[in-house]
């Protein structure tokens, strides 16, 4: 009698439960949790607001008239930030209360997929190398954005669309480096070159007012490493949108610190968001007493090489997880949210809890189902980052119509010197 040969076999995966099917009733019950979450947490959402005095001054002076210089904020994050869609609602608030001033600093090319400017669009050819990403790859020589591109094969071109007045390239000046040609559409403007001792490269020209394609391309076989452009415009707002996919807070620190602080002080933000905790939250080796020491560095760093910025911290949004074949909020939230409230109240930032904002802890699934959320149930949709930047907004207008009322009762109820005018 044969005996057939044992072939074992992998034992079956349970299937993971199907997504339930969002019905028309349970998407408008989802909506209307949704809007009274927003409406039940309008107040407390802002920790230490006193912080934002500097920023509010600024954009006082610049909305009143008693002055013209422009206000720069600059705002990093993870991919929340890199798909600009919370930032757009943002910018395009901020510019529309205070004046359009360009686009300010951008990545240069598409460094990564996923990046992008809504009010910016650029790119570039096939033969640029990228370094940065999450995890700072390369030597840390990544200027204010954390990412660089580089090319050392002539005919390779990046490009840019923007309106502005003023037009900046920053580079990495090196030994060695390579020269590029710059034009604004047809127009030859500048042959650029790039060597020289080690460090921060940048060039300045002034434009005419209005819509521009500007295009850098290499010349040679030497190495041209590029950091971005900044598109200004003589007054207004600009809100430069800074973000890296899969990217937590302690990238920033890996990132060459003098080359870092000269473009942030060349740059002079009157604000600086950082919007981090989302992957920080899932991450198995994460430590509070780490994570908290790490976070108040990153403060203190940016407070040493911006000391006139305001520092906003935008606390994680919730998150869920699958289990087992079921979605579950994300504990981890909870202890990047106390880590970070921490190191604000220690180094005089103010914290928003972008959590507490939308619903508390669990608030994800009704944004989900009512479509402003993304069914991985950690990203939002365009719909839902619009409601909440127009939600940041309005908090950060509550909070600056307070100031402005206090500094106009104080102004009134200054004396008035004796004697004529002089």
């Amino acid at each position: 009698m044969s005996v057939a040969p044992f072939v074992a076999t992998a034992a079956k995966k349970p299937r993971p439960k199907p997504a339930p099917r969002i019905t028309a009733a349970m998407r408008a019950a989802s909506l209307r949790k949704v809007n009274a979450y927003l409406d039940g947490s309008i107040h407390g959402a802002f920790q230490q607001p006193g912080a934002l005095v500097p920023i509010f001054e600024q954009l006082y002076r610049l909305g009143s008239g008693l002055s013209h210089d422009p206000v720069h904020i600059i705002h990093y994050g993870d991919s929340h930030t890199a798909a600009d869609e919370w930032t757009a609602v943002l910018r395009d608030s901020f510019k529309e209360k205070f004046g359009d001033g360009g686009s300010g600093f951008s990545l240069a090319g598409h460094p990564f997929a996923g990046y992008r400017r809504v009010d910016a669009p650029g790119g570039g050819t096939a033969l640029w190398h990228s370094d940065g990403f999450r995890s700072a790859s390369g030597d840390g020589l990544l200027g204010l954005g954390g990412m660089s591109i580089t090319s050392d094969r002539p005919g390779q071109s990046v490009y840019l669309e923007t309106e502005c007045d003023f037009l900046e390239v920053h580079y990495l000046q090196q030994p060695d480096g390579g020269t590029m040609s710059l034009y604004d559409g047809e127009q030859f403007l500048d042959e650029i070159h790039t060597a020289g001792e080690l460090g921060p490269g940048f060039v300045r020209y002034t434009v005419p007012a209005g819509p521009h394609r500007f295009t850098l391309k290499t010349l040679d076989y030497h190495p041209v490493r590029l950091f971005g452009w900044v598109a200004d415009k003589q007054t207004g707002v600009t809100y430069e949108a800074l973000g890296i996919n899969g990217a937590e807070a302690g990238v920033i620190m890996k990132w060459d610190e003098k080359l870092l602080a000269a473009y942030l002080q060349r740059r002079d933000p009157g604000m600086i968001v950082l919007a981090y905790g989302t992957n920080e939250a899932s991450d198995p080796n994460w430590n509070y007493e780490n994570y908290e020491a790490m976070f108040s560095s990153l403060l203190q760093r940016m407070r040493q090489d911006a000391p006139a910025a305001s520092i906003l911290v935008l606390g994680p949004t919730d998150r869920w997880y699958r289990v087992r074949g079921a979605w579950r909020p994300l504990d981890g939230v909870d202890r990047i949210v106390a880590a970070e409230q921490a190191a604000c109240r220690e180094n005089g930032a103010t914290f928003w809890d972008s959590r507490q904002r939308m619903g508390g802890k669990g608030s994800m699934r009704d944004w989900v189902y009512s479509g402003l959320g993304q069914v991985d149930y950690v990203h939002f949709t365009g719909a839902g980052y619009h409601r909440l930047g127009d939600v940041l907004f309005s908090d950060l207008m509550r909070q600056y119509d307070a100031y402005r009322k206090t500094r106009l009762e104080i102004s009134n109820q200054m004396p008035i010197p004796y004697g004529p005018a002089k």
